[in-house]
């Protein structure tokens, strides 16, 4: 199940890039993130409804929902969208080491042997996969401006996974709480798209509103959903681990629609990724029955 849930977050968030791409208009940013998650929290409270599973909250919960709204499906998108798609892929693969941290900060979660090693092993990688895009931006106050904004959306991003955490660990229900959060973080964002004058005017095209729809839908309630899940199963570090493919699903999908042409940097970034990918996840059997067997320390 853990398996299923991994390959399908990676293989839907990985795709919803191209549809942030066809998102691209004269629709602004924050008027684009407020519809995606209104329509996704509507749809998710609706099918709660008529299923009957859409668990109340206590103040104090509803509160953690807000922030985790803020962190996970407000900023985190808004400051992403300062910067090239290839350096955001890196700074956002640092959700790993951020997750590992915060894990340890807040509950005092011991590291995997495995993590360090994989995560250099990951971050080389998508910096190979993407140096022609790094090494083509010149340093400028706007492009600082726009990684250390990221790096916040990043980190926002990270600590809205430890929210996750404790509401797991408070046996709180996912997919409720995910819904909550979610029309939060659209309110935030309508908040926003009124102080910065923005029009809510919808771009009424096949292109524009399909990608919404499909971001709504499977990149927020399905993706999501199931990223959520799999932290409350297997751990947010290794369940942020996912982030560093999503960039190989993107650029195949870029590959038959867009003529992407893999250099051999990018070959060797792929190389590089799946092998931390392989050193994060893989126990050889040997090992595993060792540890079953292995005598208790008096």
């Amino acid at each position: 199940m853990n398996a299923l849930l991994y390959i399908s977050v990676i293989l839907i968030w990985g795709t919803t890039w191209f549809a942030i791409y066809l998102q691209q208009g004269v629709v602004a940013v924050t008027v684009s993130i407020f519809y995606r998650f209104l329509l996704a929290s509507l749809l998710m409270m609706v099918v709660l409804l008529i299923a009957r599973r859409l668990r109340k909250l206590a103040l104090k919960d509803h509160i953690y929902c807000v922030a985790q709204g803020c962190c996970v499906f407000a900023f985190n998108f808004y400051w992403a969208a300062y910067i090239s798609s290839g350096l955001e892929s890196v700074i956002f693969s640092m959700s790993v080491l951020f997750n590992a941290f915060n894990g340890m900060l807040f509950f005092r979660q011991k590291m995997s042997p495995a993590l360090i090693p994989a995560s250099i092993l990951g971050l080389v990688g998508i910096v190979t996969l993407f140096w022609h895009d790094l090494s083509a931006n010149h340093v400028a106050p706007e492009l600082l401006k726009g990684i250390g904004l990221s790096m916040l959306g990043t980190y926002g991003f990270s600590l809205g996974n430890m929210i996750s955490t404790r509401h797991k660990k408070h046996g709180l229900d996912v997919v409720s709480t995910n819904t909550y959060a979610m029309g939060y973080g659209a309110a935030v964002m309508a908040l926003l798209s009124l102080a910065q004058g923005a029009s809510f005017a919808i771009e009424w095209t096949s292109a524009y509103v399909g990608s919404l729809v499909y971001l709504a839908v499977f990149g927020s309630v399905l993706g999501f959903g199931m990223y959520f899940s799999l932290v409350g199963r297997i751990g947010a570090s290794q369940a942020a681990y996912s982030t560093l493919l999503f960039p190989l699903v993107a650029l195949t999908v870029s590959t038959f629609y867009e003529g992407y042409q893999w250099h051999t940097n990018a070959v060797i970034g792929l190389g590089l990724i799946l092998l931390g990918n392989l050193v994060m996840f893989y126990r050889p059997r040997w090992l595993s029955e060792w540890k079953k067997t292995k005598p208790a320390l008096s």
